[in-house]
């Protein structure tokens, strides 16, 4: 039986663009409520009422385009390049210092979010933006405009240091929980049981960790 191949770096970054460009598209509208939640200090039912009151149920998904953007930069770079420099620096064993994987985890979300941040503002522009005949295009050249390509890195320090904290934390405890949950229950790494429950607790321990973020 012929070894299975492991995916390049493009491959597994792909992969982990594409399937975070899936997910977006039923997390989006949520987002959007709390975006707009944070904005207004309104409550769900309010926001959720008053976007369908003024501007219509797809409004839920407005700047769909930019998160997609973000998704296949930021994501795939802090998805996707983990494994590649994880094993880079020598933390790739199950064995590794734990605080090797949360450094791959801290560079991969850092330089992703370094590269996603234009996405990221301009889908925060799009979810707060209450008038129904503003296009995306409209959106990114009054941006241009006004603040030229700095706008599109506003909070940028602030969105690295935040992408570094929950990439290592979520990167870090799911790979060294995958390596408990297999001692524990004599599942293989790869089973599907092994990644759901390590991904449960990384989620939790993100979750803790980046809860002021939002």
């Amino acid at each position: 039986m012929s070894e299975i191949r492991k995916p390049t770096l493009i491959e597994s970054m792909a992969c982990g663009g594409v399937s975070a460009c899936f997910a977006v598209n039923f997390t989006h509208p949520i987002e959007l409520v709390k975006t707009r939640m944070q904005v207004t200090g309104g409550s769900i039912g309010a926001t959720c009422g008053g976007v369908m009151a003024n501007e219509g149920a797809l409004a839920f998904w407005k700047g769909l385009p930019f998160a997609w953007g973000r998704e296949l930069s930021y994501t795939s770079v802090k998805l996707g390049a983990y494994a590649p420099v994880r094993n880079a620096i020598g933390a790739g064993s199950p064995d590794a210092p734990f605080y090797l994987k949360f450094l791959a985890g801290a560079i991969t979300g850092g330089v992703g979010s370094f590269i996603g941040n234009p996405f990221d503002v301009l889908k925060t522009l799009a979810q707060t933006n209450t008038q129904k005949d503003s296009g995306l295009g409209s959106l990114v050249g009054n941006m241009y405009r006004d603040q030229g390509i700095a706008g599109f890195y506003r909070g940028v320090e602030v969105n690295i240091m935040r992408a570094c904290v929950l990439n290592a934390t979520k990167m870090g405890v799911y790979d060294i929980t995958k390596g408990y949950v297999t001692d524990y229950t004599g599942w293989n790494r790869k089973d599907v049981k092994t990644s759901f429950s390590s991904a449960f607790v990384a989620g939790f321990f993100m979750t803790v960790t980046g809860g002021a973020g939002g």
